[in-house]
């Protein structure tokens, strides 16, 4: 699949970004493992772990979504949308551990996403 292939690079690409961060912080911080309470590094954690959390169902939603012969350019749509959705999120979180447009932004794209390739899917398989 060439098209969610895409996509799955750029959601691990995001991901070891999120990791390198993890590790920075861990490093200026000389912890080994959880926070060691480092608010800072806390947030770092959640923050990569949001990612970890939801990429992997969205990446095979939208792997089942071109299988299942989908227009590309919805394919893309999805894949635009999800990786954007996850990036905002990522900003978001990033620089507050309230609530911020970025990261209302960004949970609202990958869940609206995650529903809509859900939804596409059970459409398909009942035609």
């Amino acid at each position: 699949m060439h098209i969610s292939g895409i996509y799955a690079a750029l959601g691990t690409l995001l991901v070891l970004v999120l990791t390198f961060r993890v590790i920075r912080r861990r490093f200026s911080s000389r912890t080994g493992i959880g926070d060691g309470g480092d608010r800072e590094l806390a947030r770092c954690i959640r923050v990569h772990a949001n990612a970890v959390e939801y990429l992997p169902l969205a990446l095979i939603l939208l792997f089942l979504v071109e299988w299942n012969q989908t227009q590309p350019l919805l394919v893309h749509g999805f894949g635009i949308t999800l990786i954007v959705g996850r990036i905002l999120h990522a900003i978001g979180l990033s620089r507050s551990a309230g609530s911020s447009p970025a990261r209302l932004i960004g949970m609202l794209l990958t869940l609206l996403t995650m529903l809509g390739m859900a939804l596409l899917l059970l459409w398909q398989s009942i035609i």
